[in-house]
């Protein structure tokens, strides 16, 4: 069958460069790589993370996705490297193809997790920022199946059919022979083209409801997860190359069906999860853990503590004030003895003699006087005062030892 109109199959997919060979399929899944760095970048920086987190995380979980997505290949297909014809080498070329995405976003995953703990950052915000990018890793690296045709669907007489060289088309049994079904049909479903639009469209699509629907706490990532499900579901029924199948179904479709149920409830679950994601990490003090950048406010500092500015002293009171404690029993005391021995002062009217303020600090000041300690200075009192207190005391005090009665000073 011949069209008219369709894809046409690369001429070549290497190219040597001395003794270097340029394979087409492994600058796919570079590229991919590179896109969805610097899309989960610019998300990272969005959410406030630290910029060049994604990167220091790819460089565990890219490692760790390649050799998952191997090793799915490899388990998925072990008839092809450990039968009978089988050839184990084989199972070490990666530059000829085959990688399964499950293998790879589920070792990646643990890559990832691996990178999140030593920068002191959440799992889950992270595989929210790199989810679309990943989406858009895979529409670039399947143009890689393309460059390598394979992983073509059945035939197809459209204008949209890919082209599939006599070399590249299903063998029996995977050997040399060319299967008759397939000898004559040159054009096929270019499934690769479906699932590079399709992720295109999921990572859009994640985008779009990570912003309308604020989907944190790895909603996002469940999200990517539900809908590419769904794409590989029916993309994966239209292929054509050997695959082990589980009551009728290829294997990659009850992955897909596991996965979305899965996505899918966590999706429910998490439905209420809001709050603040740790998207950072400062140093944290020594034998302590790191702690999230998104810490609580920083408080005022507080006035260092010092002593209290004074209180203006009122006439009468700045000796009491000035002496303390011990001064003003002793001044009680000896205003007791006083009294005592001037029983007729007692008698005077209020005109007659000062008023119970000034006497009391009077003869405070006269009767004890204590020493001034070095942490405790007298509160300073205004001149004039002073001068009318000690008069006053004085004239008192020899009154009363005269047995007189008290004159006012004045």
């Amino acid at each position: 069958m011949h069209q008219l109109a369709s894809i046409p199959s690369p001429s070549q997919g290497v190219w040597e460069l001395g003794p270097v060979p340029i394979r087409a399929y492994a600058l796919m899944i570079i590229l991919g790589i590179v896109a969805a760095v610097w899309l989960g970048e610019r998300r990272w920086a969005a959410k406030g993370g630290t910029p060049g987190v994604i990167v220091d995380v790819a460089v565990w979980a890219v490692p760790f996705g390649l050799v998952g997505g191997r090793l799915y290949h490899v388990i998925t297909d072990y008839q092809r490297y450990f039968g009978e014809d089988g050839d184990p080498v084989r199972a070490l070329e990666i530059w000829k193809g085959g990688l399964g995405i499950w293998g790879a976003v589920a070792l990646g995953a643990v890559g990832a997790v691996i990178g999140c703990r030593r920068r002191g950052i959440s799992a889950l915000a992270l595989a929210d920022a790199v989810a679309p990018g990943i989406a858009l890793a895979q529409a670039i690296g399947r143009w890689g199946n393309y460059w390598n045709q394979e992983l073509y669907g059945r035939p197809l007489d459209a204008f949209w059919a890919l082209e599939i060289d006599e070399n590249h088309r299903p063998m029996l049994d995977g050997g040399p022979a060319l299967d008759p079904k397939y000898a004559d049909v040159a054009t096929y479903h270019p499934t690769f083209l479906y699932e590079s639009l399709w992720c295109v469209g999921v990572a859009v699509l994640v985008i779009w409801a990570g912003r309308r629907y604020k989907l944190t706490h790895g909603r996002a990532f469940a999200l990517y997860v539900a809908a590419y499900t769904v794409g590989r579901g029916w993309i994966e029924a239209l292929r054509i190359d050997d695959a082990h199948h589980v009551l009728g179904l290829r294997l990659n479709d009850w992955t897909s069906i596991v996965l979305f149920i899965g996505a899918v409830a966590y999706l429910y679950l998490a439905r209420g999860r809001t709050g603040p994601e740790n998207v950072g990490a400062v140093p944290a003090a020594a034998g302590g853990e790191p702690e999230p950048a998104a810490a609580e406010p920083t408080k005022e500092p507080e006035p260092a503590e010092g002593p209290e500015p004074e209180a203006k002293a009122e006439p009468g009171a700045a000796a009491e004030t000035a002496t303390g404690e011990d001064a003003g029993k002793g001044a009680e005391k000896d205003a007791e003895k006083d009294a005592g021995a001037t029983g007729e002062s007692e008698a005077h009217s209020e005109d007659d003699a000062p008023s119970d303020a000034p006497e009391k600090t009077s003869e405070g000041a006269a009767g004890a006087e204590p020493e001034a300690g070095p942490e405790t200075d007298p509160a300073p009192e205004p001149a004039g005062e002073i001068a009318d207190n000690e008069d006053d005391g004085a004239a008192e005090s020899a009154g009363a030892e005269k047995g007189e009665p008290v004159r006012d000073g004045k």
